[in-house]
């Protein structure tokens, strides 16, 4: 190489801890750490315009403490134990980066500085969290979930995120199942999880009696497209670097969210007779989540199946609740947790040698041991997720109660739990004149009732 053909490749790196960080790799993964933050955020506003009035800033409130709280977990101990080098087996990394300890400006993790590649995952177990907090809307004491969030994150999300992505992790490593974004740590352990704190908590007051339906469908819209721009970070960052492969997935994303949301509506149309705004938030979240795992593995036609796979099914799995009577108040079994067993049991039929390097699905030549690698995975994730998470629902429930009690309930969370209320509807709250309780009495509930 030419000292002519060396100058721009200096330019565009820098030399740290004796191997090279790409700065066109680390310029699109902070933009991408920033993309995936944000979906929290639009993941409050979808839940919030999804719940009634009276419980709107509860909602916002879960997924945003949910920032602090995971963050917190990860600094001390949650990075290390995911990805750090293993120490049992494949099932948890050690504490050797313990409150990231050993890491500075100068590590590097691929072509990314190491700090920047922690952060990024970090934001990935930040919105795992948050999506739990649907399952269990409007009747979820805060305290309670407080204390859920970051001993949630540590013995369930950090585990599984070492199986499937942490050196040596038994299902990513041993297994050699696939799953590019994150369709078993964050879509099948959240709406698994989510199954589990709601049979927990039990159904809310009113369910399959009274009509509650999302008070403000332009705020769900508005969540909902800020879910799907934050997604391309999502998984066109988990290529980790501004290369080929970004782009093919990042292609795959915007192309199953629309086969998603198209398959949604058509069920409705066939179904219902109208198709909703709703629908078409719900069935393009529905198919963004099916293509996580899938979308470095697939083609664009296999993305494209993806999607329309879990925009149809998903539409039918979200009303299982009232038949199984759990009562899963934002769809987030239906939606994550089906999704994400679609996406992840596709890759065994539509892999292809192209994306993934070497493994192929069933439809291209792969035979069926893909899709078996795929199921064992899936089983497994579902199972400890599920399993662990109530246990330590039960746990918290016996200890401290997760459950609001009746009044709180019925008169909302937000202006018992939050002395506030999304909308002024005459009812003092936050702010009110000295004296003045922010609780209403009987006579006021039923204003208070969406």
């Amino acid at each position: 190489m030419t000292l002519a053909d060396a100058l721009p490749h200096a330019l565009a790196s820098a030399r740290a801890g004796g191997r090279v960080v790409n700065t066109g790799d680390t310029a699109w993964l902070l933009a991408a750490t920033a993309l995936v933050l944000l979906m929290t955020p639009g993941l409050a506003l979808f839940y919030g315009g999804m719940v009634r009035t009276k419980s709107v800033l509860n909602m916002l409130m879960m997924s945003f403490t949910s920032i602090a709280l995971v963050t917190v977990v990860w600094l001390a101990c949650g990075y290390s134990l995911a990805f750090g080098d293993d120490a049992a087996a494949g099932l948890i990394g050690g504490l050797r980066h313990a409150g990231m300890a050993g890491l500075g400006p100068s590590d590097v993790h691929g072509t990314v500085p190491t700090l920047l590649f922690a952060t990024f995952q970090l934001t990935f177990a930040i919105i795992t969290a948050a999506l739990i907090s649907g399952a269990i809307a409007d009747r979820a004491k805060f305290a309670g979930w407080l204390v859920f969030v970051p001993v949630w994150a540590l013995i369930v999300y950090v585990p599984v995120a070492h199986w499937v992505w942490g050196p040596g992790g038994w299902i990513g490593h041993d297994l050699g199942a696939l799953d590019f974004a994150g369709g078993l740590p964050v879509e099948i352990a959240s709406g698994a999880s989510g199954l589990a704190l709601c049979l927990v908590l039990g159904p809310r007051l009113g369910f399959k009696k009274d009509a509650m339906r999302p008070h403000n469908l332009p705020m769900v819209m508005l969540g909902a497209g800020l879910l799907w721009f934050g997604w391309f970070g999502f998984n066109a960052g988990s290529a980790m670097g501004a290369n080929g492969l970004a782009a093919a997935a990042f292609l795959n994303t915007l192309a199953a969210g629309c086969t998603g949301l198209l398959g949604w509506l058509f069920v409705e149309h066939r179904r219902d007779g109208h198709p909703t705004t709703l629908g078409a938030a719900s069935g393009a979240v529905a198919g963004l989540v099916a293509v996580t795992p899938s979308c470095g593995t697939v083609s664009l036609l296999g993305a494209l199946v993806v999607g329309l796979a879990a925009g149809v099914v998903c539409s039918y799995a979200v009303g299982w609740k009232f038949k199984l009577n759990y009562d899963d108040s934002l769809d987030v079994v239906g939606v994550h947790l089906v999704g994400g067993i679609i996406g992840t049991l596709l890759i065994g039929l539509f892999a292809v040698k192209a994306m993934t390097g070497g493994t192929e699905g069933l439809f291209y030549g792969g035979g069926l041991a893909p899709l078996g690698r795929q199921l064992v995975a899936v089983a497994a994730v579902a199972a400890y997720a599920f399993t662990v998470t109530y246990g330590l629902g039960k746990l918290l429930d016996k200890v401290m109660g997760l459950r609001a009690d009746e009044e709180q309930e019925y008169t909302g969370l937000d202006l018992t739990v939050h002395a506030e209320t999304a909308y002024d509807h005459g009812v003092l709250g936050h702010g009110a004149p000295a004296g003045a309780s922010p609780v209403p009495s009987s006579a006021q509930k039923v204003t208070t009732q969406a």
